[in-house]
């Protein structure tokens, strides 16, 4: 059973029609690549699941129940949580402080709380261990490398336990390094049986940790097929047009 269908998905804003009947499953422990040109539809659909966006048409299963998103804290709500590409990260505050960030941990005295940051530094540091970072929960973000920021924005997500991760071109403007480094985070999660689409233009990435790869032209579904069965030739050959589908 699918951990998230995606049913005949259109979504139009007046005249544009940004997505036409897209249909997508997500399997638990998979990783997904979602590939298309600039104004595919790739960022639309990301926020229809996220819960930014209703759909037009269609319909969205979560373990073979329909649910329906006004606003994304019910995404989050159902298990689904998402990393974006700017990863909304607060530099001067601490790795734990970030990760907790409305969300933290407090403990009462009668009447008054205050900010258990002792519990907050220890989960951060157990969720970093859980993701093999080297990732210091006092670290500054503002001191950090690009691959230990997505560290961070990841172990944000493991906070709710969540079934979905949706990463927004997570390995754009970093180093060869430090991409290696989000790739082994996108393998973690993978091998915690959390399901994952990765947006990503960067075809070495795809081909590297997804199963399947989704391709998107003009809010369409032009494929959907397992990463094995394709190659970087035919995927810019779907982004573009030159092959119609496959």
């Amino acid at each position: 059973m699918p951990v998230l269908e995606l049913s005949g998905i259109s979504k139009h804003f007046g005249a544009i029609q940004a997505l036409n009947d897209v249909s997508l499953e997500l399997e638990a422990g998979g990783v997904v690549g979602l590939m298309g040109d600039n104004g595919a539809g790739k960022s639309t659909l990301v926020k229809i699941m996220a819960g930014n966006f209703r759909p037009s048409h269609g319909t969205i299963r979560i373990d073979n129940r329909e649910v329906h998103f006004h606003k994304p804290i019910e995404a989050r709500d159902n298990g689904i949580e998402v990393v974006y590409q700017d990863l909304a990260l607060c530099n001067n505050l601490t790795a734990a402080a970030n990760v907790f960030l409305g969300r933290e941990i407090r403990k009462g005295f009668g009447p008054i709380s205050i900010l258990d940051y002792a519990a907050m530094y220890k989960r951060a540091g157990e969720l970093f261990k859980e993701l093999k970072s080297e990732t210091r929960p006092r670290d500054l973000v503002k001191q950090m490398s690009g691959g230990q920021r997505q560290a961070v924005a990841i172990a944000r997500t493991r906070l709710s336990d969540a079934k979905i991760v949706l990463m927004d071109e997570p390995t754009a403007a970093i180093s060869v390094r430090q991409v290696a480094e989000v790739l082994n985070l996108i393998h973690r999660l993978k091998d915690q049986g959390i399901a994952v689409v990765l947006i990503s233009h960067r075809m070495p990435d795809v081909f590297a940790v997804c199963d399947r790869l989704v391709v998107l032209r003009r809010g369409t579904k032009v494929a959907d097929k397992r990463v094995a069965d394709s190659s970087p030739e035919e995927v810019t050959g779907l982004i573009t047009g030159a092959i119609e589908r496959a």
